[in-house]
């Protein structure tokens, strides 16, 4: 569904992706980890086109990315969830909800797409009239990732759903990420806790200072020597 081939980026006169490939089968969850500035959230910001390339090609179902603009890659299918969620602090649940569905014309659908996502996060339903920036961090992440959906994405990029959440929500979040996936939408997931992401994903790569050092499925990784004692606390 999605294929990175040797994908170069620059932030000014630093190399952070050093000939990046990764592909990412249709249904999968594929995760991606590594340290702080390892070069994981570049690789989604380069896939949303907020970042070019230098050099490389981005295919997504065989066409290339390249060249088109952040909010024509979301008209392609592929929706991200930032880092630090990026919800509208000042608009209500609902506002925020219906801006994730900004490129949608179809407003049976949009409706039908709300009441999915009431059903699949609760507390945002109860919460609908609230101004976002007043709600809990686990409620801003369902919120976040609840608004990428209102788009219909047929690939979710998930940048470090965990960040900052209690371990319970953090449980939480990982069942409604594998949920999503089961219902048909597949995911790139970028994550720190190395030990949940590779116990929901299917493939797996660890990055290190901007190149791919490992992959392989999530189960080969998990049972790896050296991601263990990297990522996994031994």
């Amino acid at each position: 569904m999605l294929k990175i081939d040797n994908i170069h980026v620059y932030y000014g006169a630093i190399h952070a992706l050093k000939g990046i490939s990764v592909n990412v089968n249709e249904g999968e969850i594929v995760t991606l980890i590594g340290a702080n500035g390892a070069g994981k959230s570049t690789i989604l910001r380069t896939i949303s086109g907020l970042l070019k390339p230098k050099t490389g090609e981005l295919l997504f179902e065989e066409k290339s990315l390249l060249g088109y603009g952040a909010q024509n890659i979301v008209k392609q299918g592929i929706s991200q969830v930032p880092e630090g969620r990026r919800i509208f602090a000042n608009m209500t649940v609902l506002e925020n909800l219906e801006l994730g569905a900004y490129i949608r014309k179809d407003k049976k659908g949009i409706a039908d797409d709300m009441g999915n996502v009431f059903k699949r996060f609760p507390r945002l339903a109860e919460r609908k009239s609230q101004i976002a920036g007043t709600l809990s961090g686990g409620e801003q992440q369902m919120l976040a990732m609840g608004r990428a959906l209102m788009s219909r994405p047929r690939l979710l990029l998930l940048d470090e759903p965990s960040m900052g959440l209690a371990p319970l929500l953090v449980k939480e979040i990982f069942s409604i990420i594998k949920e999503i996936n089961e219902t048909g939408t597949t995911i790139l997931l970028v994550e720190q806790n190395a030990h949940m992401a590779l116990s929901i994903a299917h493939h797996a790569y660890v990055l290190e200072t901007g190149r791919i050092t490992l992959s392989g499925t999530a189960k080969e990784l998990a049972a790896s020597e050296d991601v263990r004692k990297a990522y996994l606390g031994g």
